[in-house]
This record gives C-alpha cells, sequence and structure tokens, in this order.
C-alpha cells in the first residue's frame, strides 16, 4: 500500500490489552492512528485479560512482534506486571484513560473505581440504551401514532435515503429515544409533526446531486430500474428544495447530511438536544 505521495506506507504492531472487552481501546487506538497520513496499524487485540497467566501470554506475543502496548488495565498488581514487562522488553506502553482519569480524580476529589468493565455494567443507562434501540426500531421510517412519537426525544425527518434510520440507530446506543419520519412525494409532508410537543424534530437535507447517488446506488444493488422518477435530477432537485421550505417555514432545525458521517450527524444531534435542554433548564430558574 503507497501513500498518496508515493512513498510506502508505514506498518506498525499495536497492541491493546484490556482487562474487559477491549471496545473502549480499540474506539481510541482507531482515533488516534486515523490523526497520521500513510500509518496503518497491525493490531492485536487481548480482551478480558484479568490474570497473571493470560498477561504472561500477552508479553510472548508482544515479545514476537515488538510495538506500542495499549492498555486500560485496572488491577494494580496487573497493571504493574505488564508495565515491568513492557520495560524489560524496551517497549512503549501507554495506560490509554490515565490522563483522562487523573485529570477528572484531580478535579473531582475523589477516589478511582478499581472495578473492572465498569463502563459495561448492567445497569440503568444500559437497560436505557436497549429500550431506546428497540424505540428506534419501533418507530422506523414514519411507524407510531402521534402518541408514540411523544415519547420520542427526537424526529428526524427528511426525504429518502438522508441516513435517518442509522443516525437514529446510532443515538440509541446512546440512550436517546430516536424516531424518524420520511418525506414521501404525495403521500407524507410532515404536517403531522407540527403537534409534537415533547421531541425535538430535526429536517435532515442533503444536495440533490448527492442524492441521486446515493438513491442510484441504492437501486443497482437491488437491480431496480434506474430510470424512475425516485432518480430523476430536477424531480429530485424539486423534492429537496420543497423538504428544506417546510423544515423552515416550521422552524425546525435543519442539518445537511451531505457531506457528514452518521456519526458527524449525531453529534450535531446531540448538540441540539443539549442546547434545547439548556434553554429549558434556563426557564425554571
Amino acid at each position: 500500500m503507497h501513500k498518496p505521495h508515493g512513498r510506502l506506507a508505514t506498518y506498525f504492531h499495536v497492541h491493546l490489552v484490556s482487562d474487559s472487552t477491549g471496545e473502549t481501546l480499540n474506539a481510541m487506538a482507531k482515533a488516534v492512528v486515523a490523526r497520521f497520513d500513510g500509518v496503518i496499524p497491525i493490531e492485536h487485540i487481548y480482551a478480558l485479560v484479568r490474570s497473571r497467566k493470560q498477561l504472561d501470554r500477552v508479553l510472548e506475543e508482544i515479545s514476537a512482534s515488538p510495538g506500542v502496548v495499549l492498555h486500560t488495565i485496572v488491577d494494580k498488581e496487573l497493571r504493574a506486571a505488564l508495565e515491568d514487562g513492557c520495560r524489560a522488553l524496551d517497549m512503549p506502553q501507554i495506560g490509554a484513560l490515565d490522563p483522562l482519569v487523573g485529570a477528572l480524580s484531580r478535579y473531582l476529589g475523589a477516589a478511582l473505581s478499581t472495578r473492572v468493565g465498569a463502563q459495561h455494567a448492567l445497569d440503568h443507562d444500559y437497560f436505557n440504551r436497549i429500550s431506546a434501540l428497540d424505540f428506534a426500531m419501533a418507530h422506523d421510517d414514519g411507524q407510531g401514532t402521534a402518541e408514540e412519537l411523544e415519547r420520542a426525544d427526537v424526529v428526524l425527518c427528511g426525504v429518502s435515503r438522508t441516513s435517518k434510520t442509522p443516525t437514529c440507530i446510532y443515538l440509541a446506543h446512546r440512550g436517546i429515544r430516536a424516531a424518524n419520519v420520511p418525506l414521501i412525494p404525495g403521500q407524507e409532508d410532515g404536517e403531522r409533526l407540527t403537534h409534537l410537543k415533547n421531541p425535538l424534530v430535526i429536517g435532515l437535507t442533503v444536495s440533490p446531486d448527492r442524492l441521486v447517488q446515493i438513491r442510484r446506488n441504492r437501486l443497482d444493488s437491488l437491480n431496480a430500474d434506474r430510470s424512475s422518477a425516485y432518480v430523476d435530477h430536477d424531480l429530485v432537485r424539486e423534492e429537496t428544495v420543497k423538504a428544506r421550505r417546510a423544515f423552515e417555514r416550521r422552524g425546525w432545525p435543519v442539518i445537511d447530511v451531505t457531506r457528514r458521517s452518521v456519526e458527524e450527524t449525531a453529534a450535531a444531534i446531540v448538540n441540539l438536544l443539549s442546547e434545547r435542554r439548556t434553554k429549558q433548564l434556563g426557564a425554571t430558574w
């Protein structure tokens, strides 16, 4: 594999050692490596490392493939053994959560928990996420009565193929109850959403060119006819213009998803929800 400039890409071994599922560590490693061009990690993932015997096997594999070691080991003795082992192998080791945990500890003046996998406990937040996921699936693509939609935190509205469903699923994993209603020419114009009082209704828009491309790809995947009005450029442009005008007329916040990933769209929605809650709290003082 080559970099855009023609130079060979840099490969390196990265060992991810976790006493839990490893999801947090894996996500952090990917986010950091993405900041470097032409760098390709060879990942070695060791999850649920909770005994000295397991750690010894990990150190053997680290020795066989020298590289960077990232870890989220909580147990003090196990962590010390990992640090000593890496020091003996002359390999850099980084406690991935140390800077943030240290800063919060100093700020809060609170003792650290030594409970392994605390973030994955079956607590209220966990069941709230499961409930939100069930809600998103049950209220996808315009399903649900007005009374049911009132239970949502946010309702996404937009023309077909504006990433409404995947965004709702992503939000559900953060415990946010999200529903979505598609705008369908001649059938659904979103007017019924204007009567909702609890949820924040957000309009999703996309450029006509991008939308046509996405829809054509969708039709190709279904081996469907590409000559339909669904991908007619003039009709698609008219459809998107009408949608944006409807959002603006109703005073709904609008997010353009043309160049946004689902994660970026979800982040923008979370910000809007946060702003709304802040205003509501301010109004109660």
